[in-house]
């Protein structure tokens, strides 16, 4: 969602959620030892990202996030669970340092604070464009929105490197992870900033069952609610 992070009244330590907001759908990657049909070059990162999407439809894990300057020095550090319905259904719960959710329920996203006790809303786009928001959504084909950025092997995980067809996006690079086993292991987001966001999860299950209140969000009596929850 280009631009929208910045509607996110976060503060300070919350930064690297407002990355999540606008990448939370980004967990892709392929698990498949050999390439379907349609994927004929090993070094086609959007065949393999397209390949995992039809691989499941829920998915949970757990996460530790570290955002880094443009010196590659470490600035925040968050870590908790995620929970994922396609399309447009995701939950992010935040552990530690602080405690904060991010619910996308298939119409608005919503971000609660619990030390602030703020909750922020607004609509999920339809039309995501060129982000990494894209990639999970079901709506579009990832080649629309990205190009392949190559293959790298860097010790016992391959990165599938994807760059934005849109010039404007916010993003430089996506790239995701996976492990030996081909399981989704990590996410890497490049601003055009030079701030980078690196996510490792742990923990990965594709296609359990997820209670769907999960992806149902209703502020807390007594929250302030910033935006429009629209019907």
């Amino acid at each position: 969602m280009p631009g929208s992070n910045r509607a996110w009244p976060l503060r300070g330590p919350a930064k690297a959620q407002r990355w999540l907001a606008t990448a939370l759908l980004a967990l892709a990657a392929t698990a498949a030892p050999a390439l379907p049909a349609y994927a004929k070059d090993p070094l086609d990162a959007v065949a393999r990202i397209d390949a995992y999407l039809g691989s499941f439809r829920t998915l949970s894990a757990e996460f530790a996030q570290t955002v880094r300057n443009r010196d590659g020095q470490p600035t925040e550090r968050a870590s908790g669970t995620l929970a994922l319905s396609r399309p447009d259904r995701f939950r992010w719960d935040y552990r530690q340092p602080y405690l904060q959710t991010i619910v996308a329920d298939g119409e608005r996203l919503w971000l609660y604070d619990s030390d602030l006790q703020q909750v922020t809303v607004r609509e999920l786009e339809s039309g995501l464009g060129s982000t990494p928001a894209m990639l999970l959504s079901g709506s579009g084909r990832v080649a629309d929105a990205f190009g392949s950025a190559g293959v790298e092997r860097k010790g016992d995980w391959t990165w599938y490197r994807l760059k934005p067809r849109d010039t404007a996006s916010d993003f430089e690079s996506v790239s995701l992870a996976l492990d030996e086993r081909g399981e989704l292991a990590g996410m890497e987001l490049q601003d055009k900033l030079g701030q980078q966001t690196v996510i490792e999860f742990t923990a990965v299950r594709r296609n359990p069952t997820l209670d769907q209140s999960l992806f149902r969000f209703t502020p807390p009596p007594g929250a302030d609610v910033i935006g429009r929850a629209a019907n």
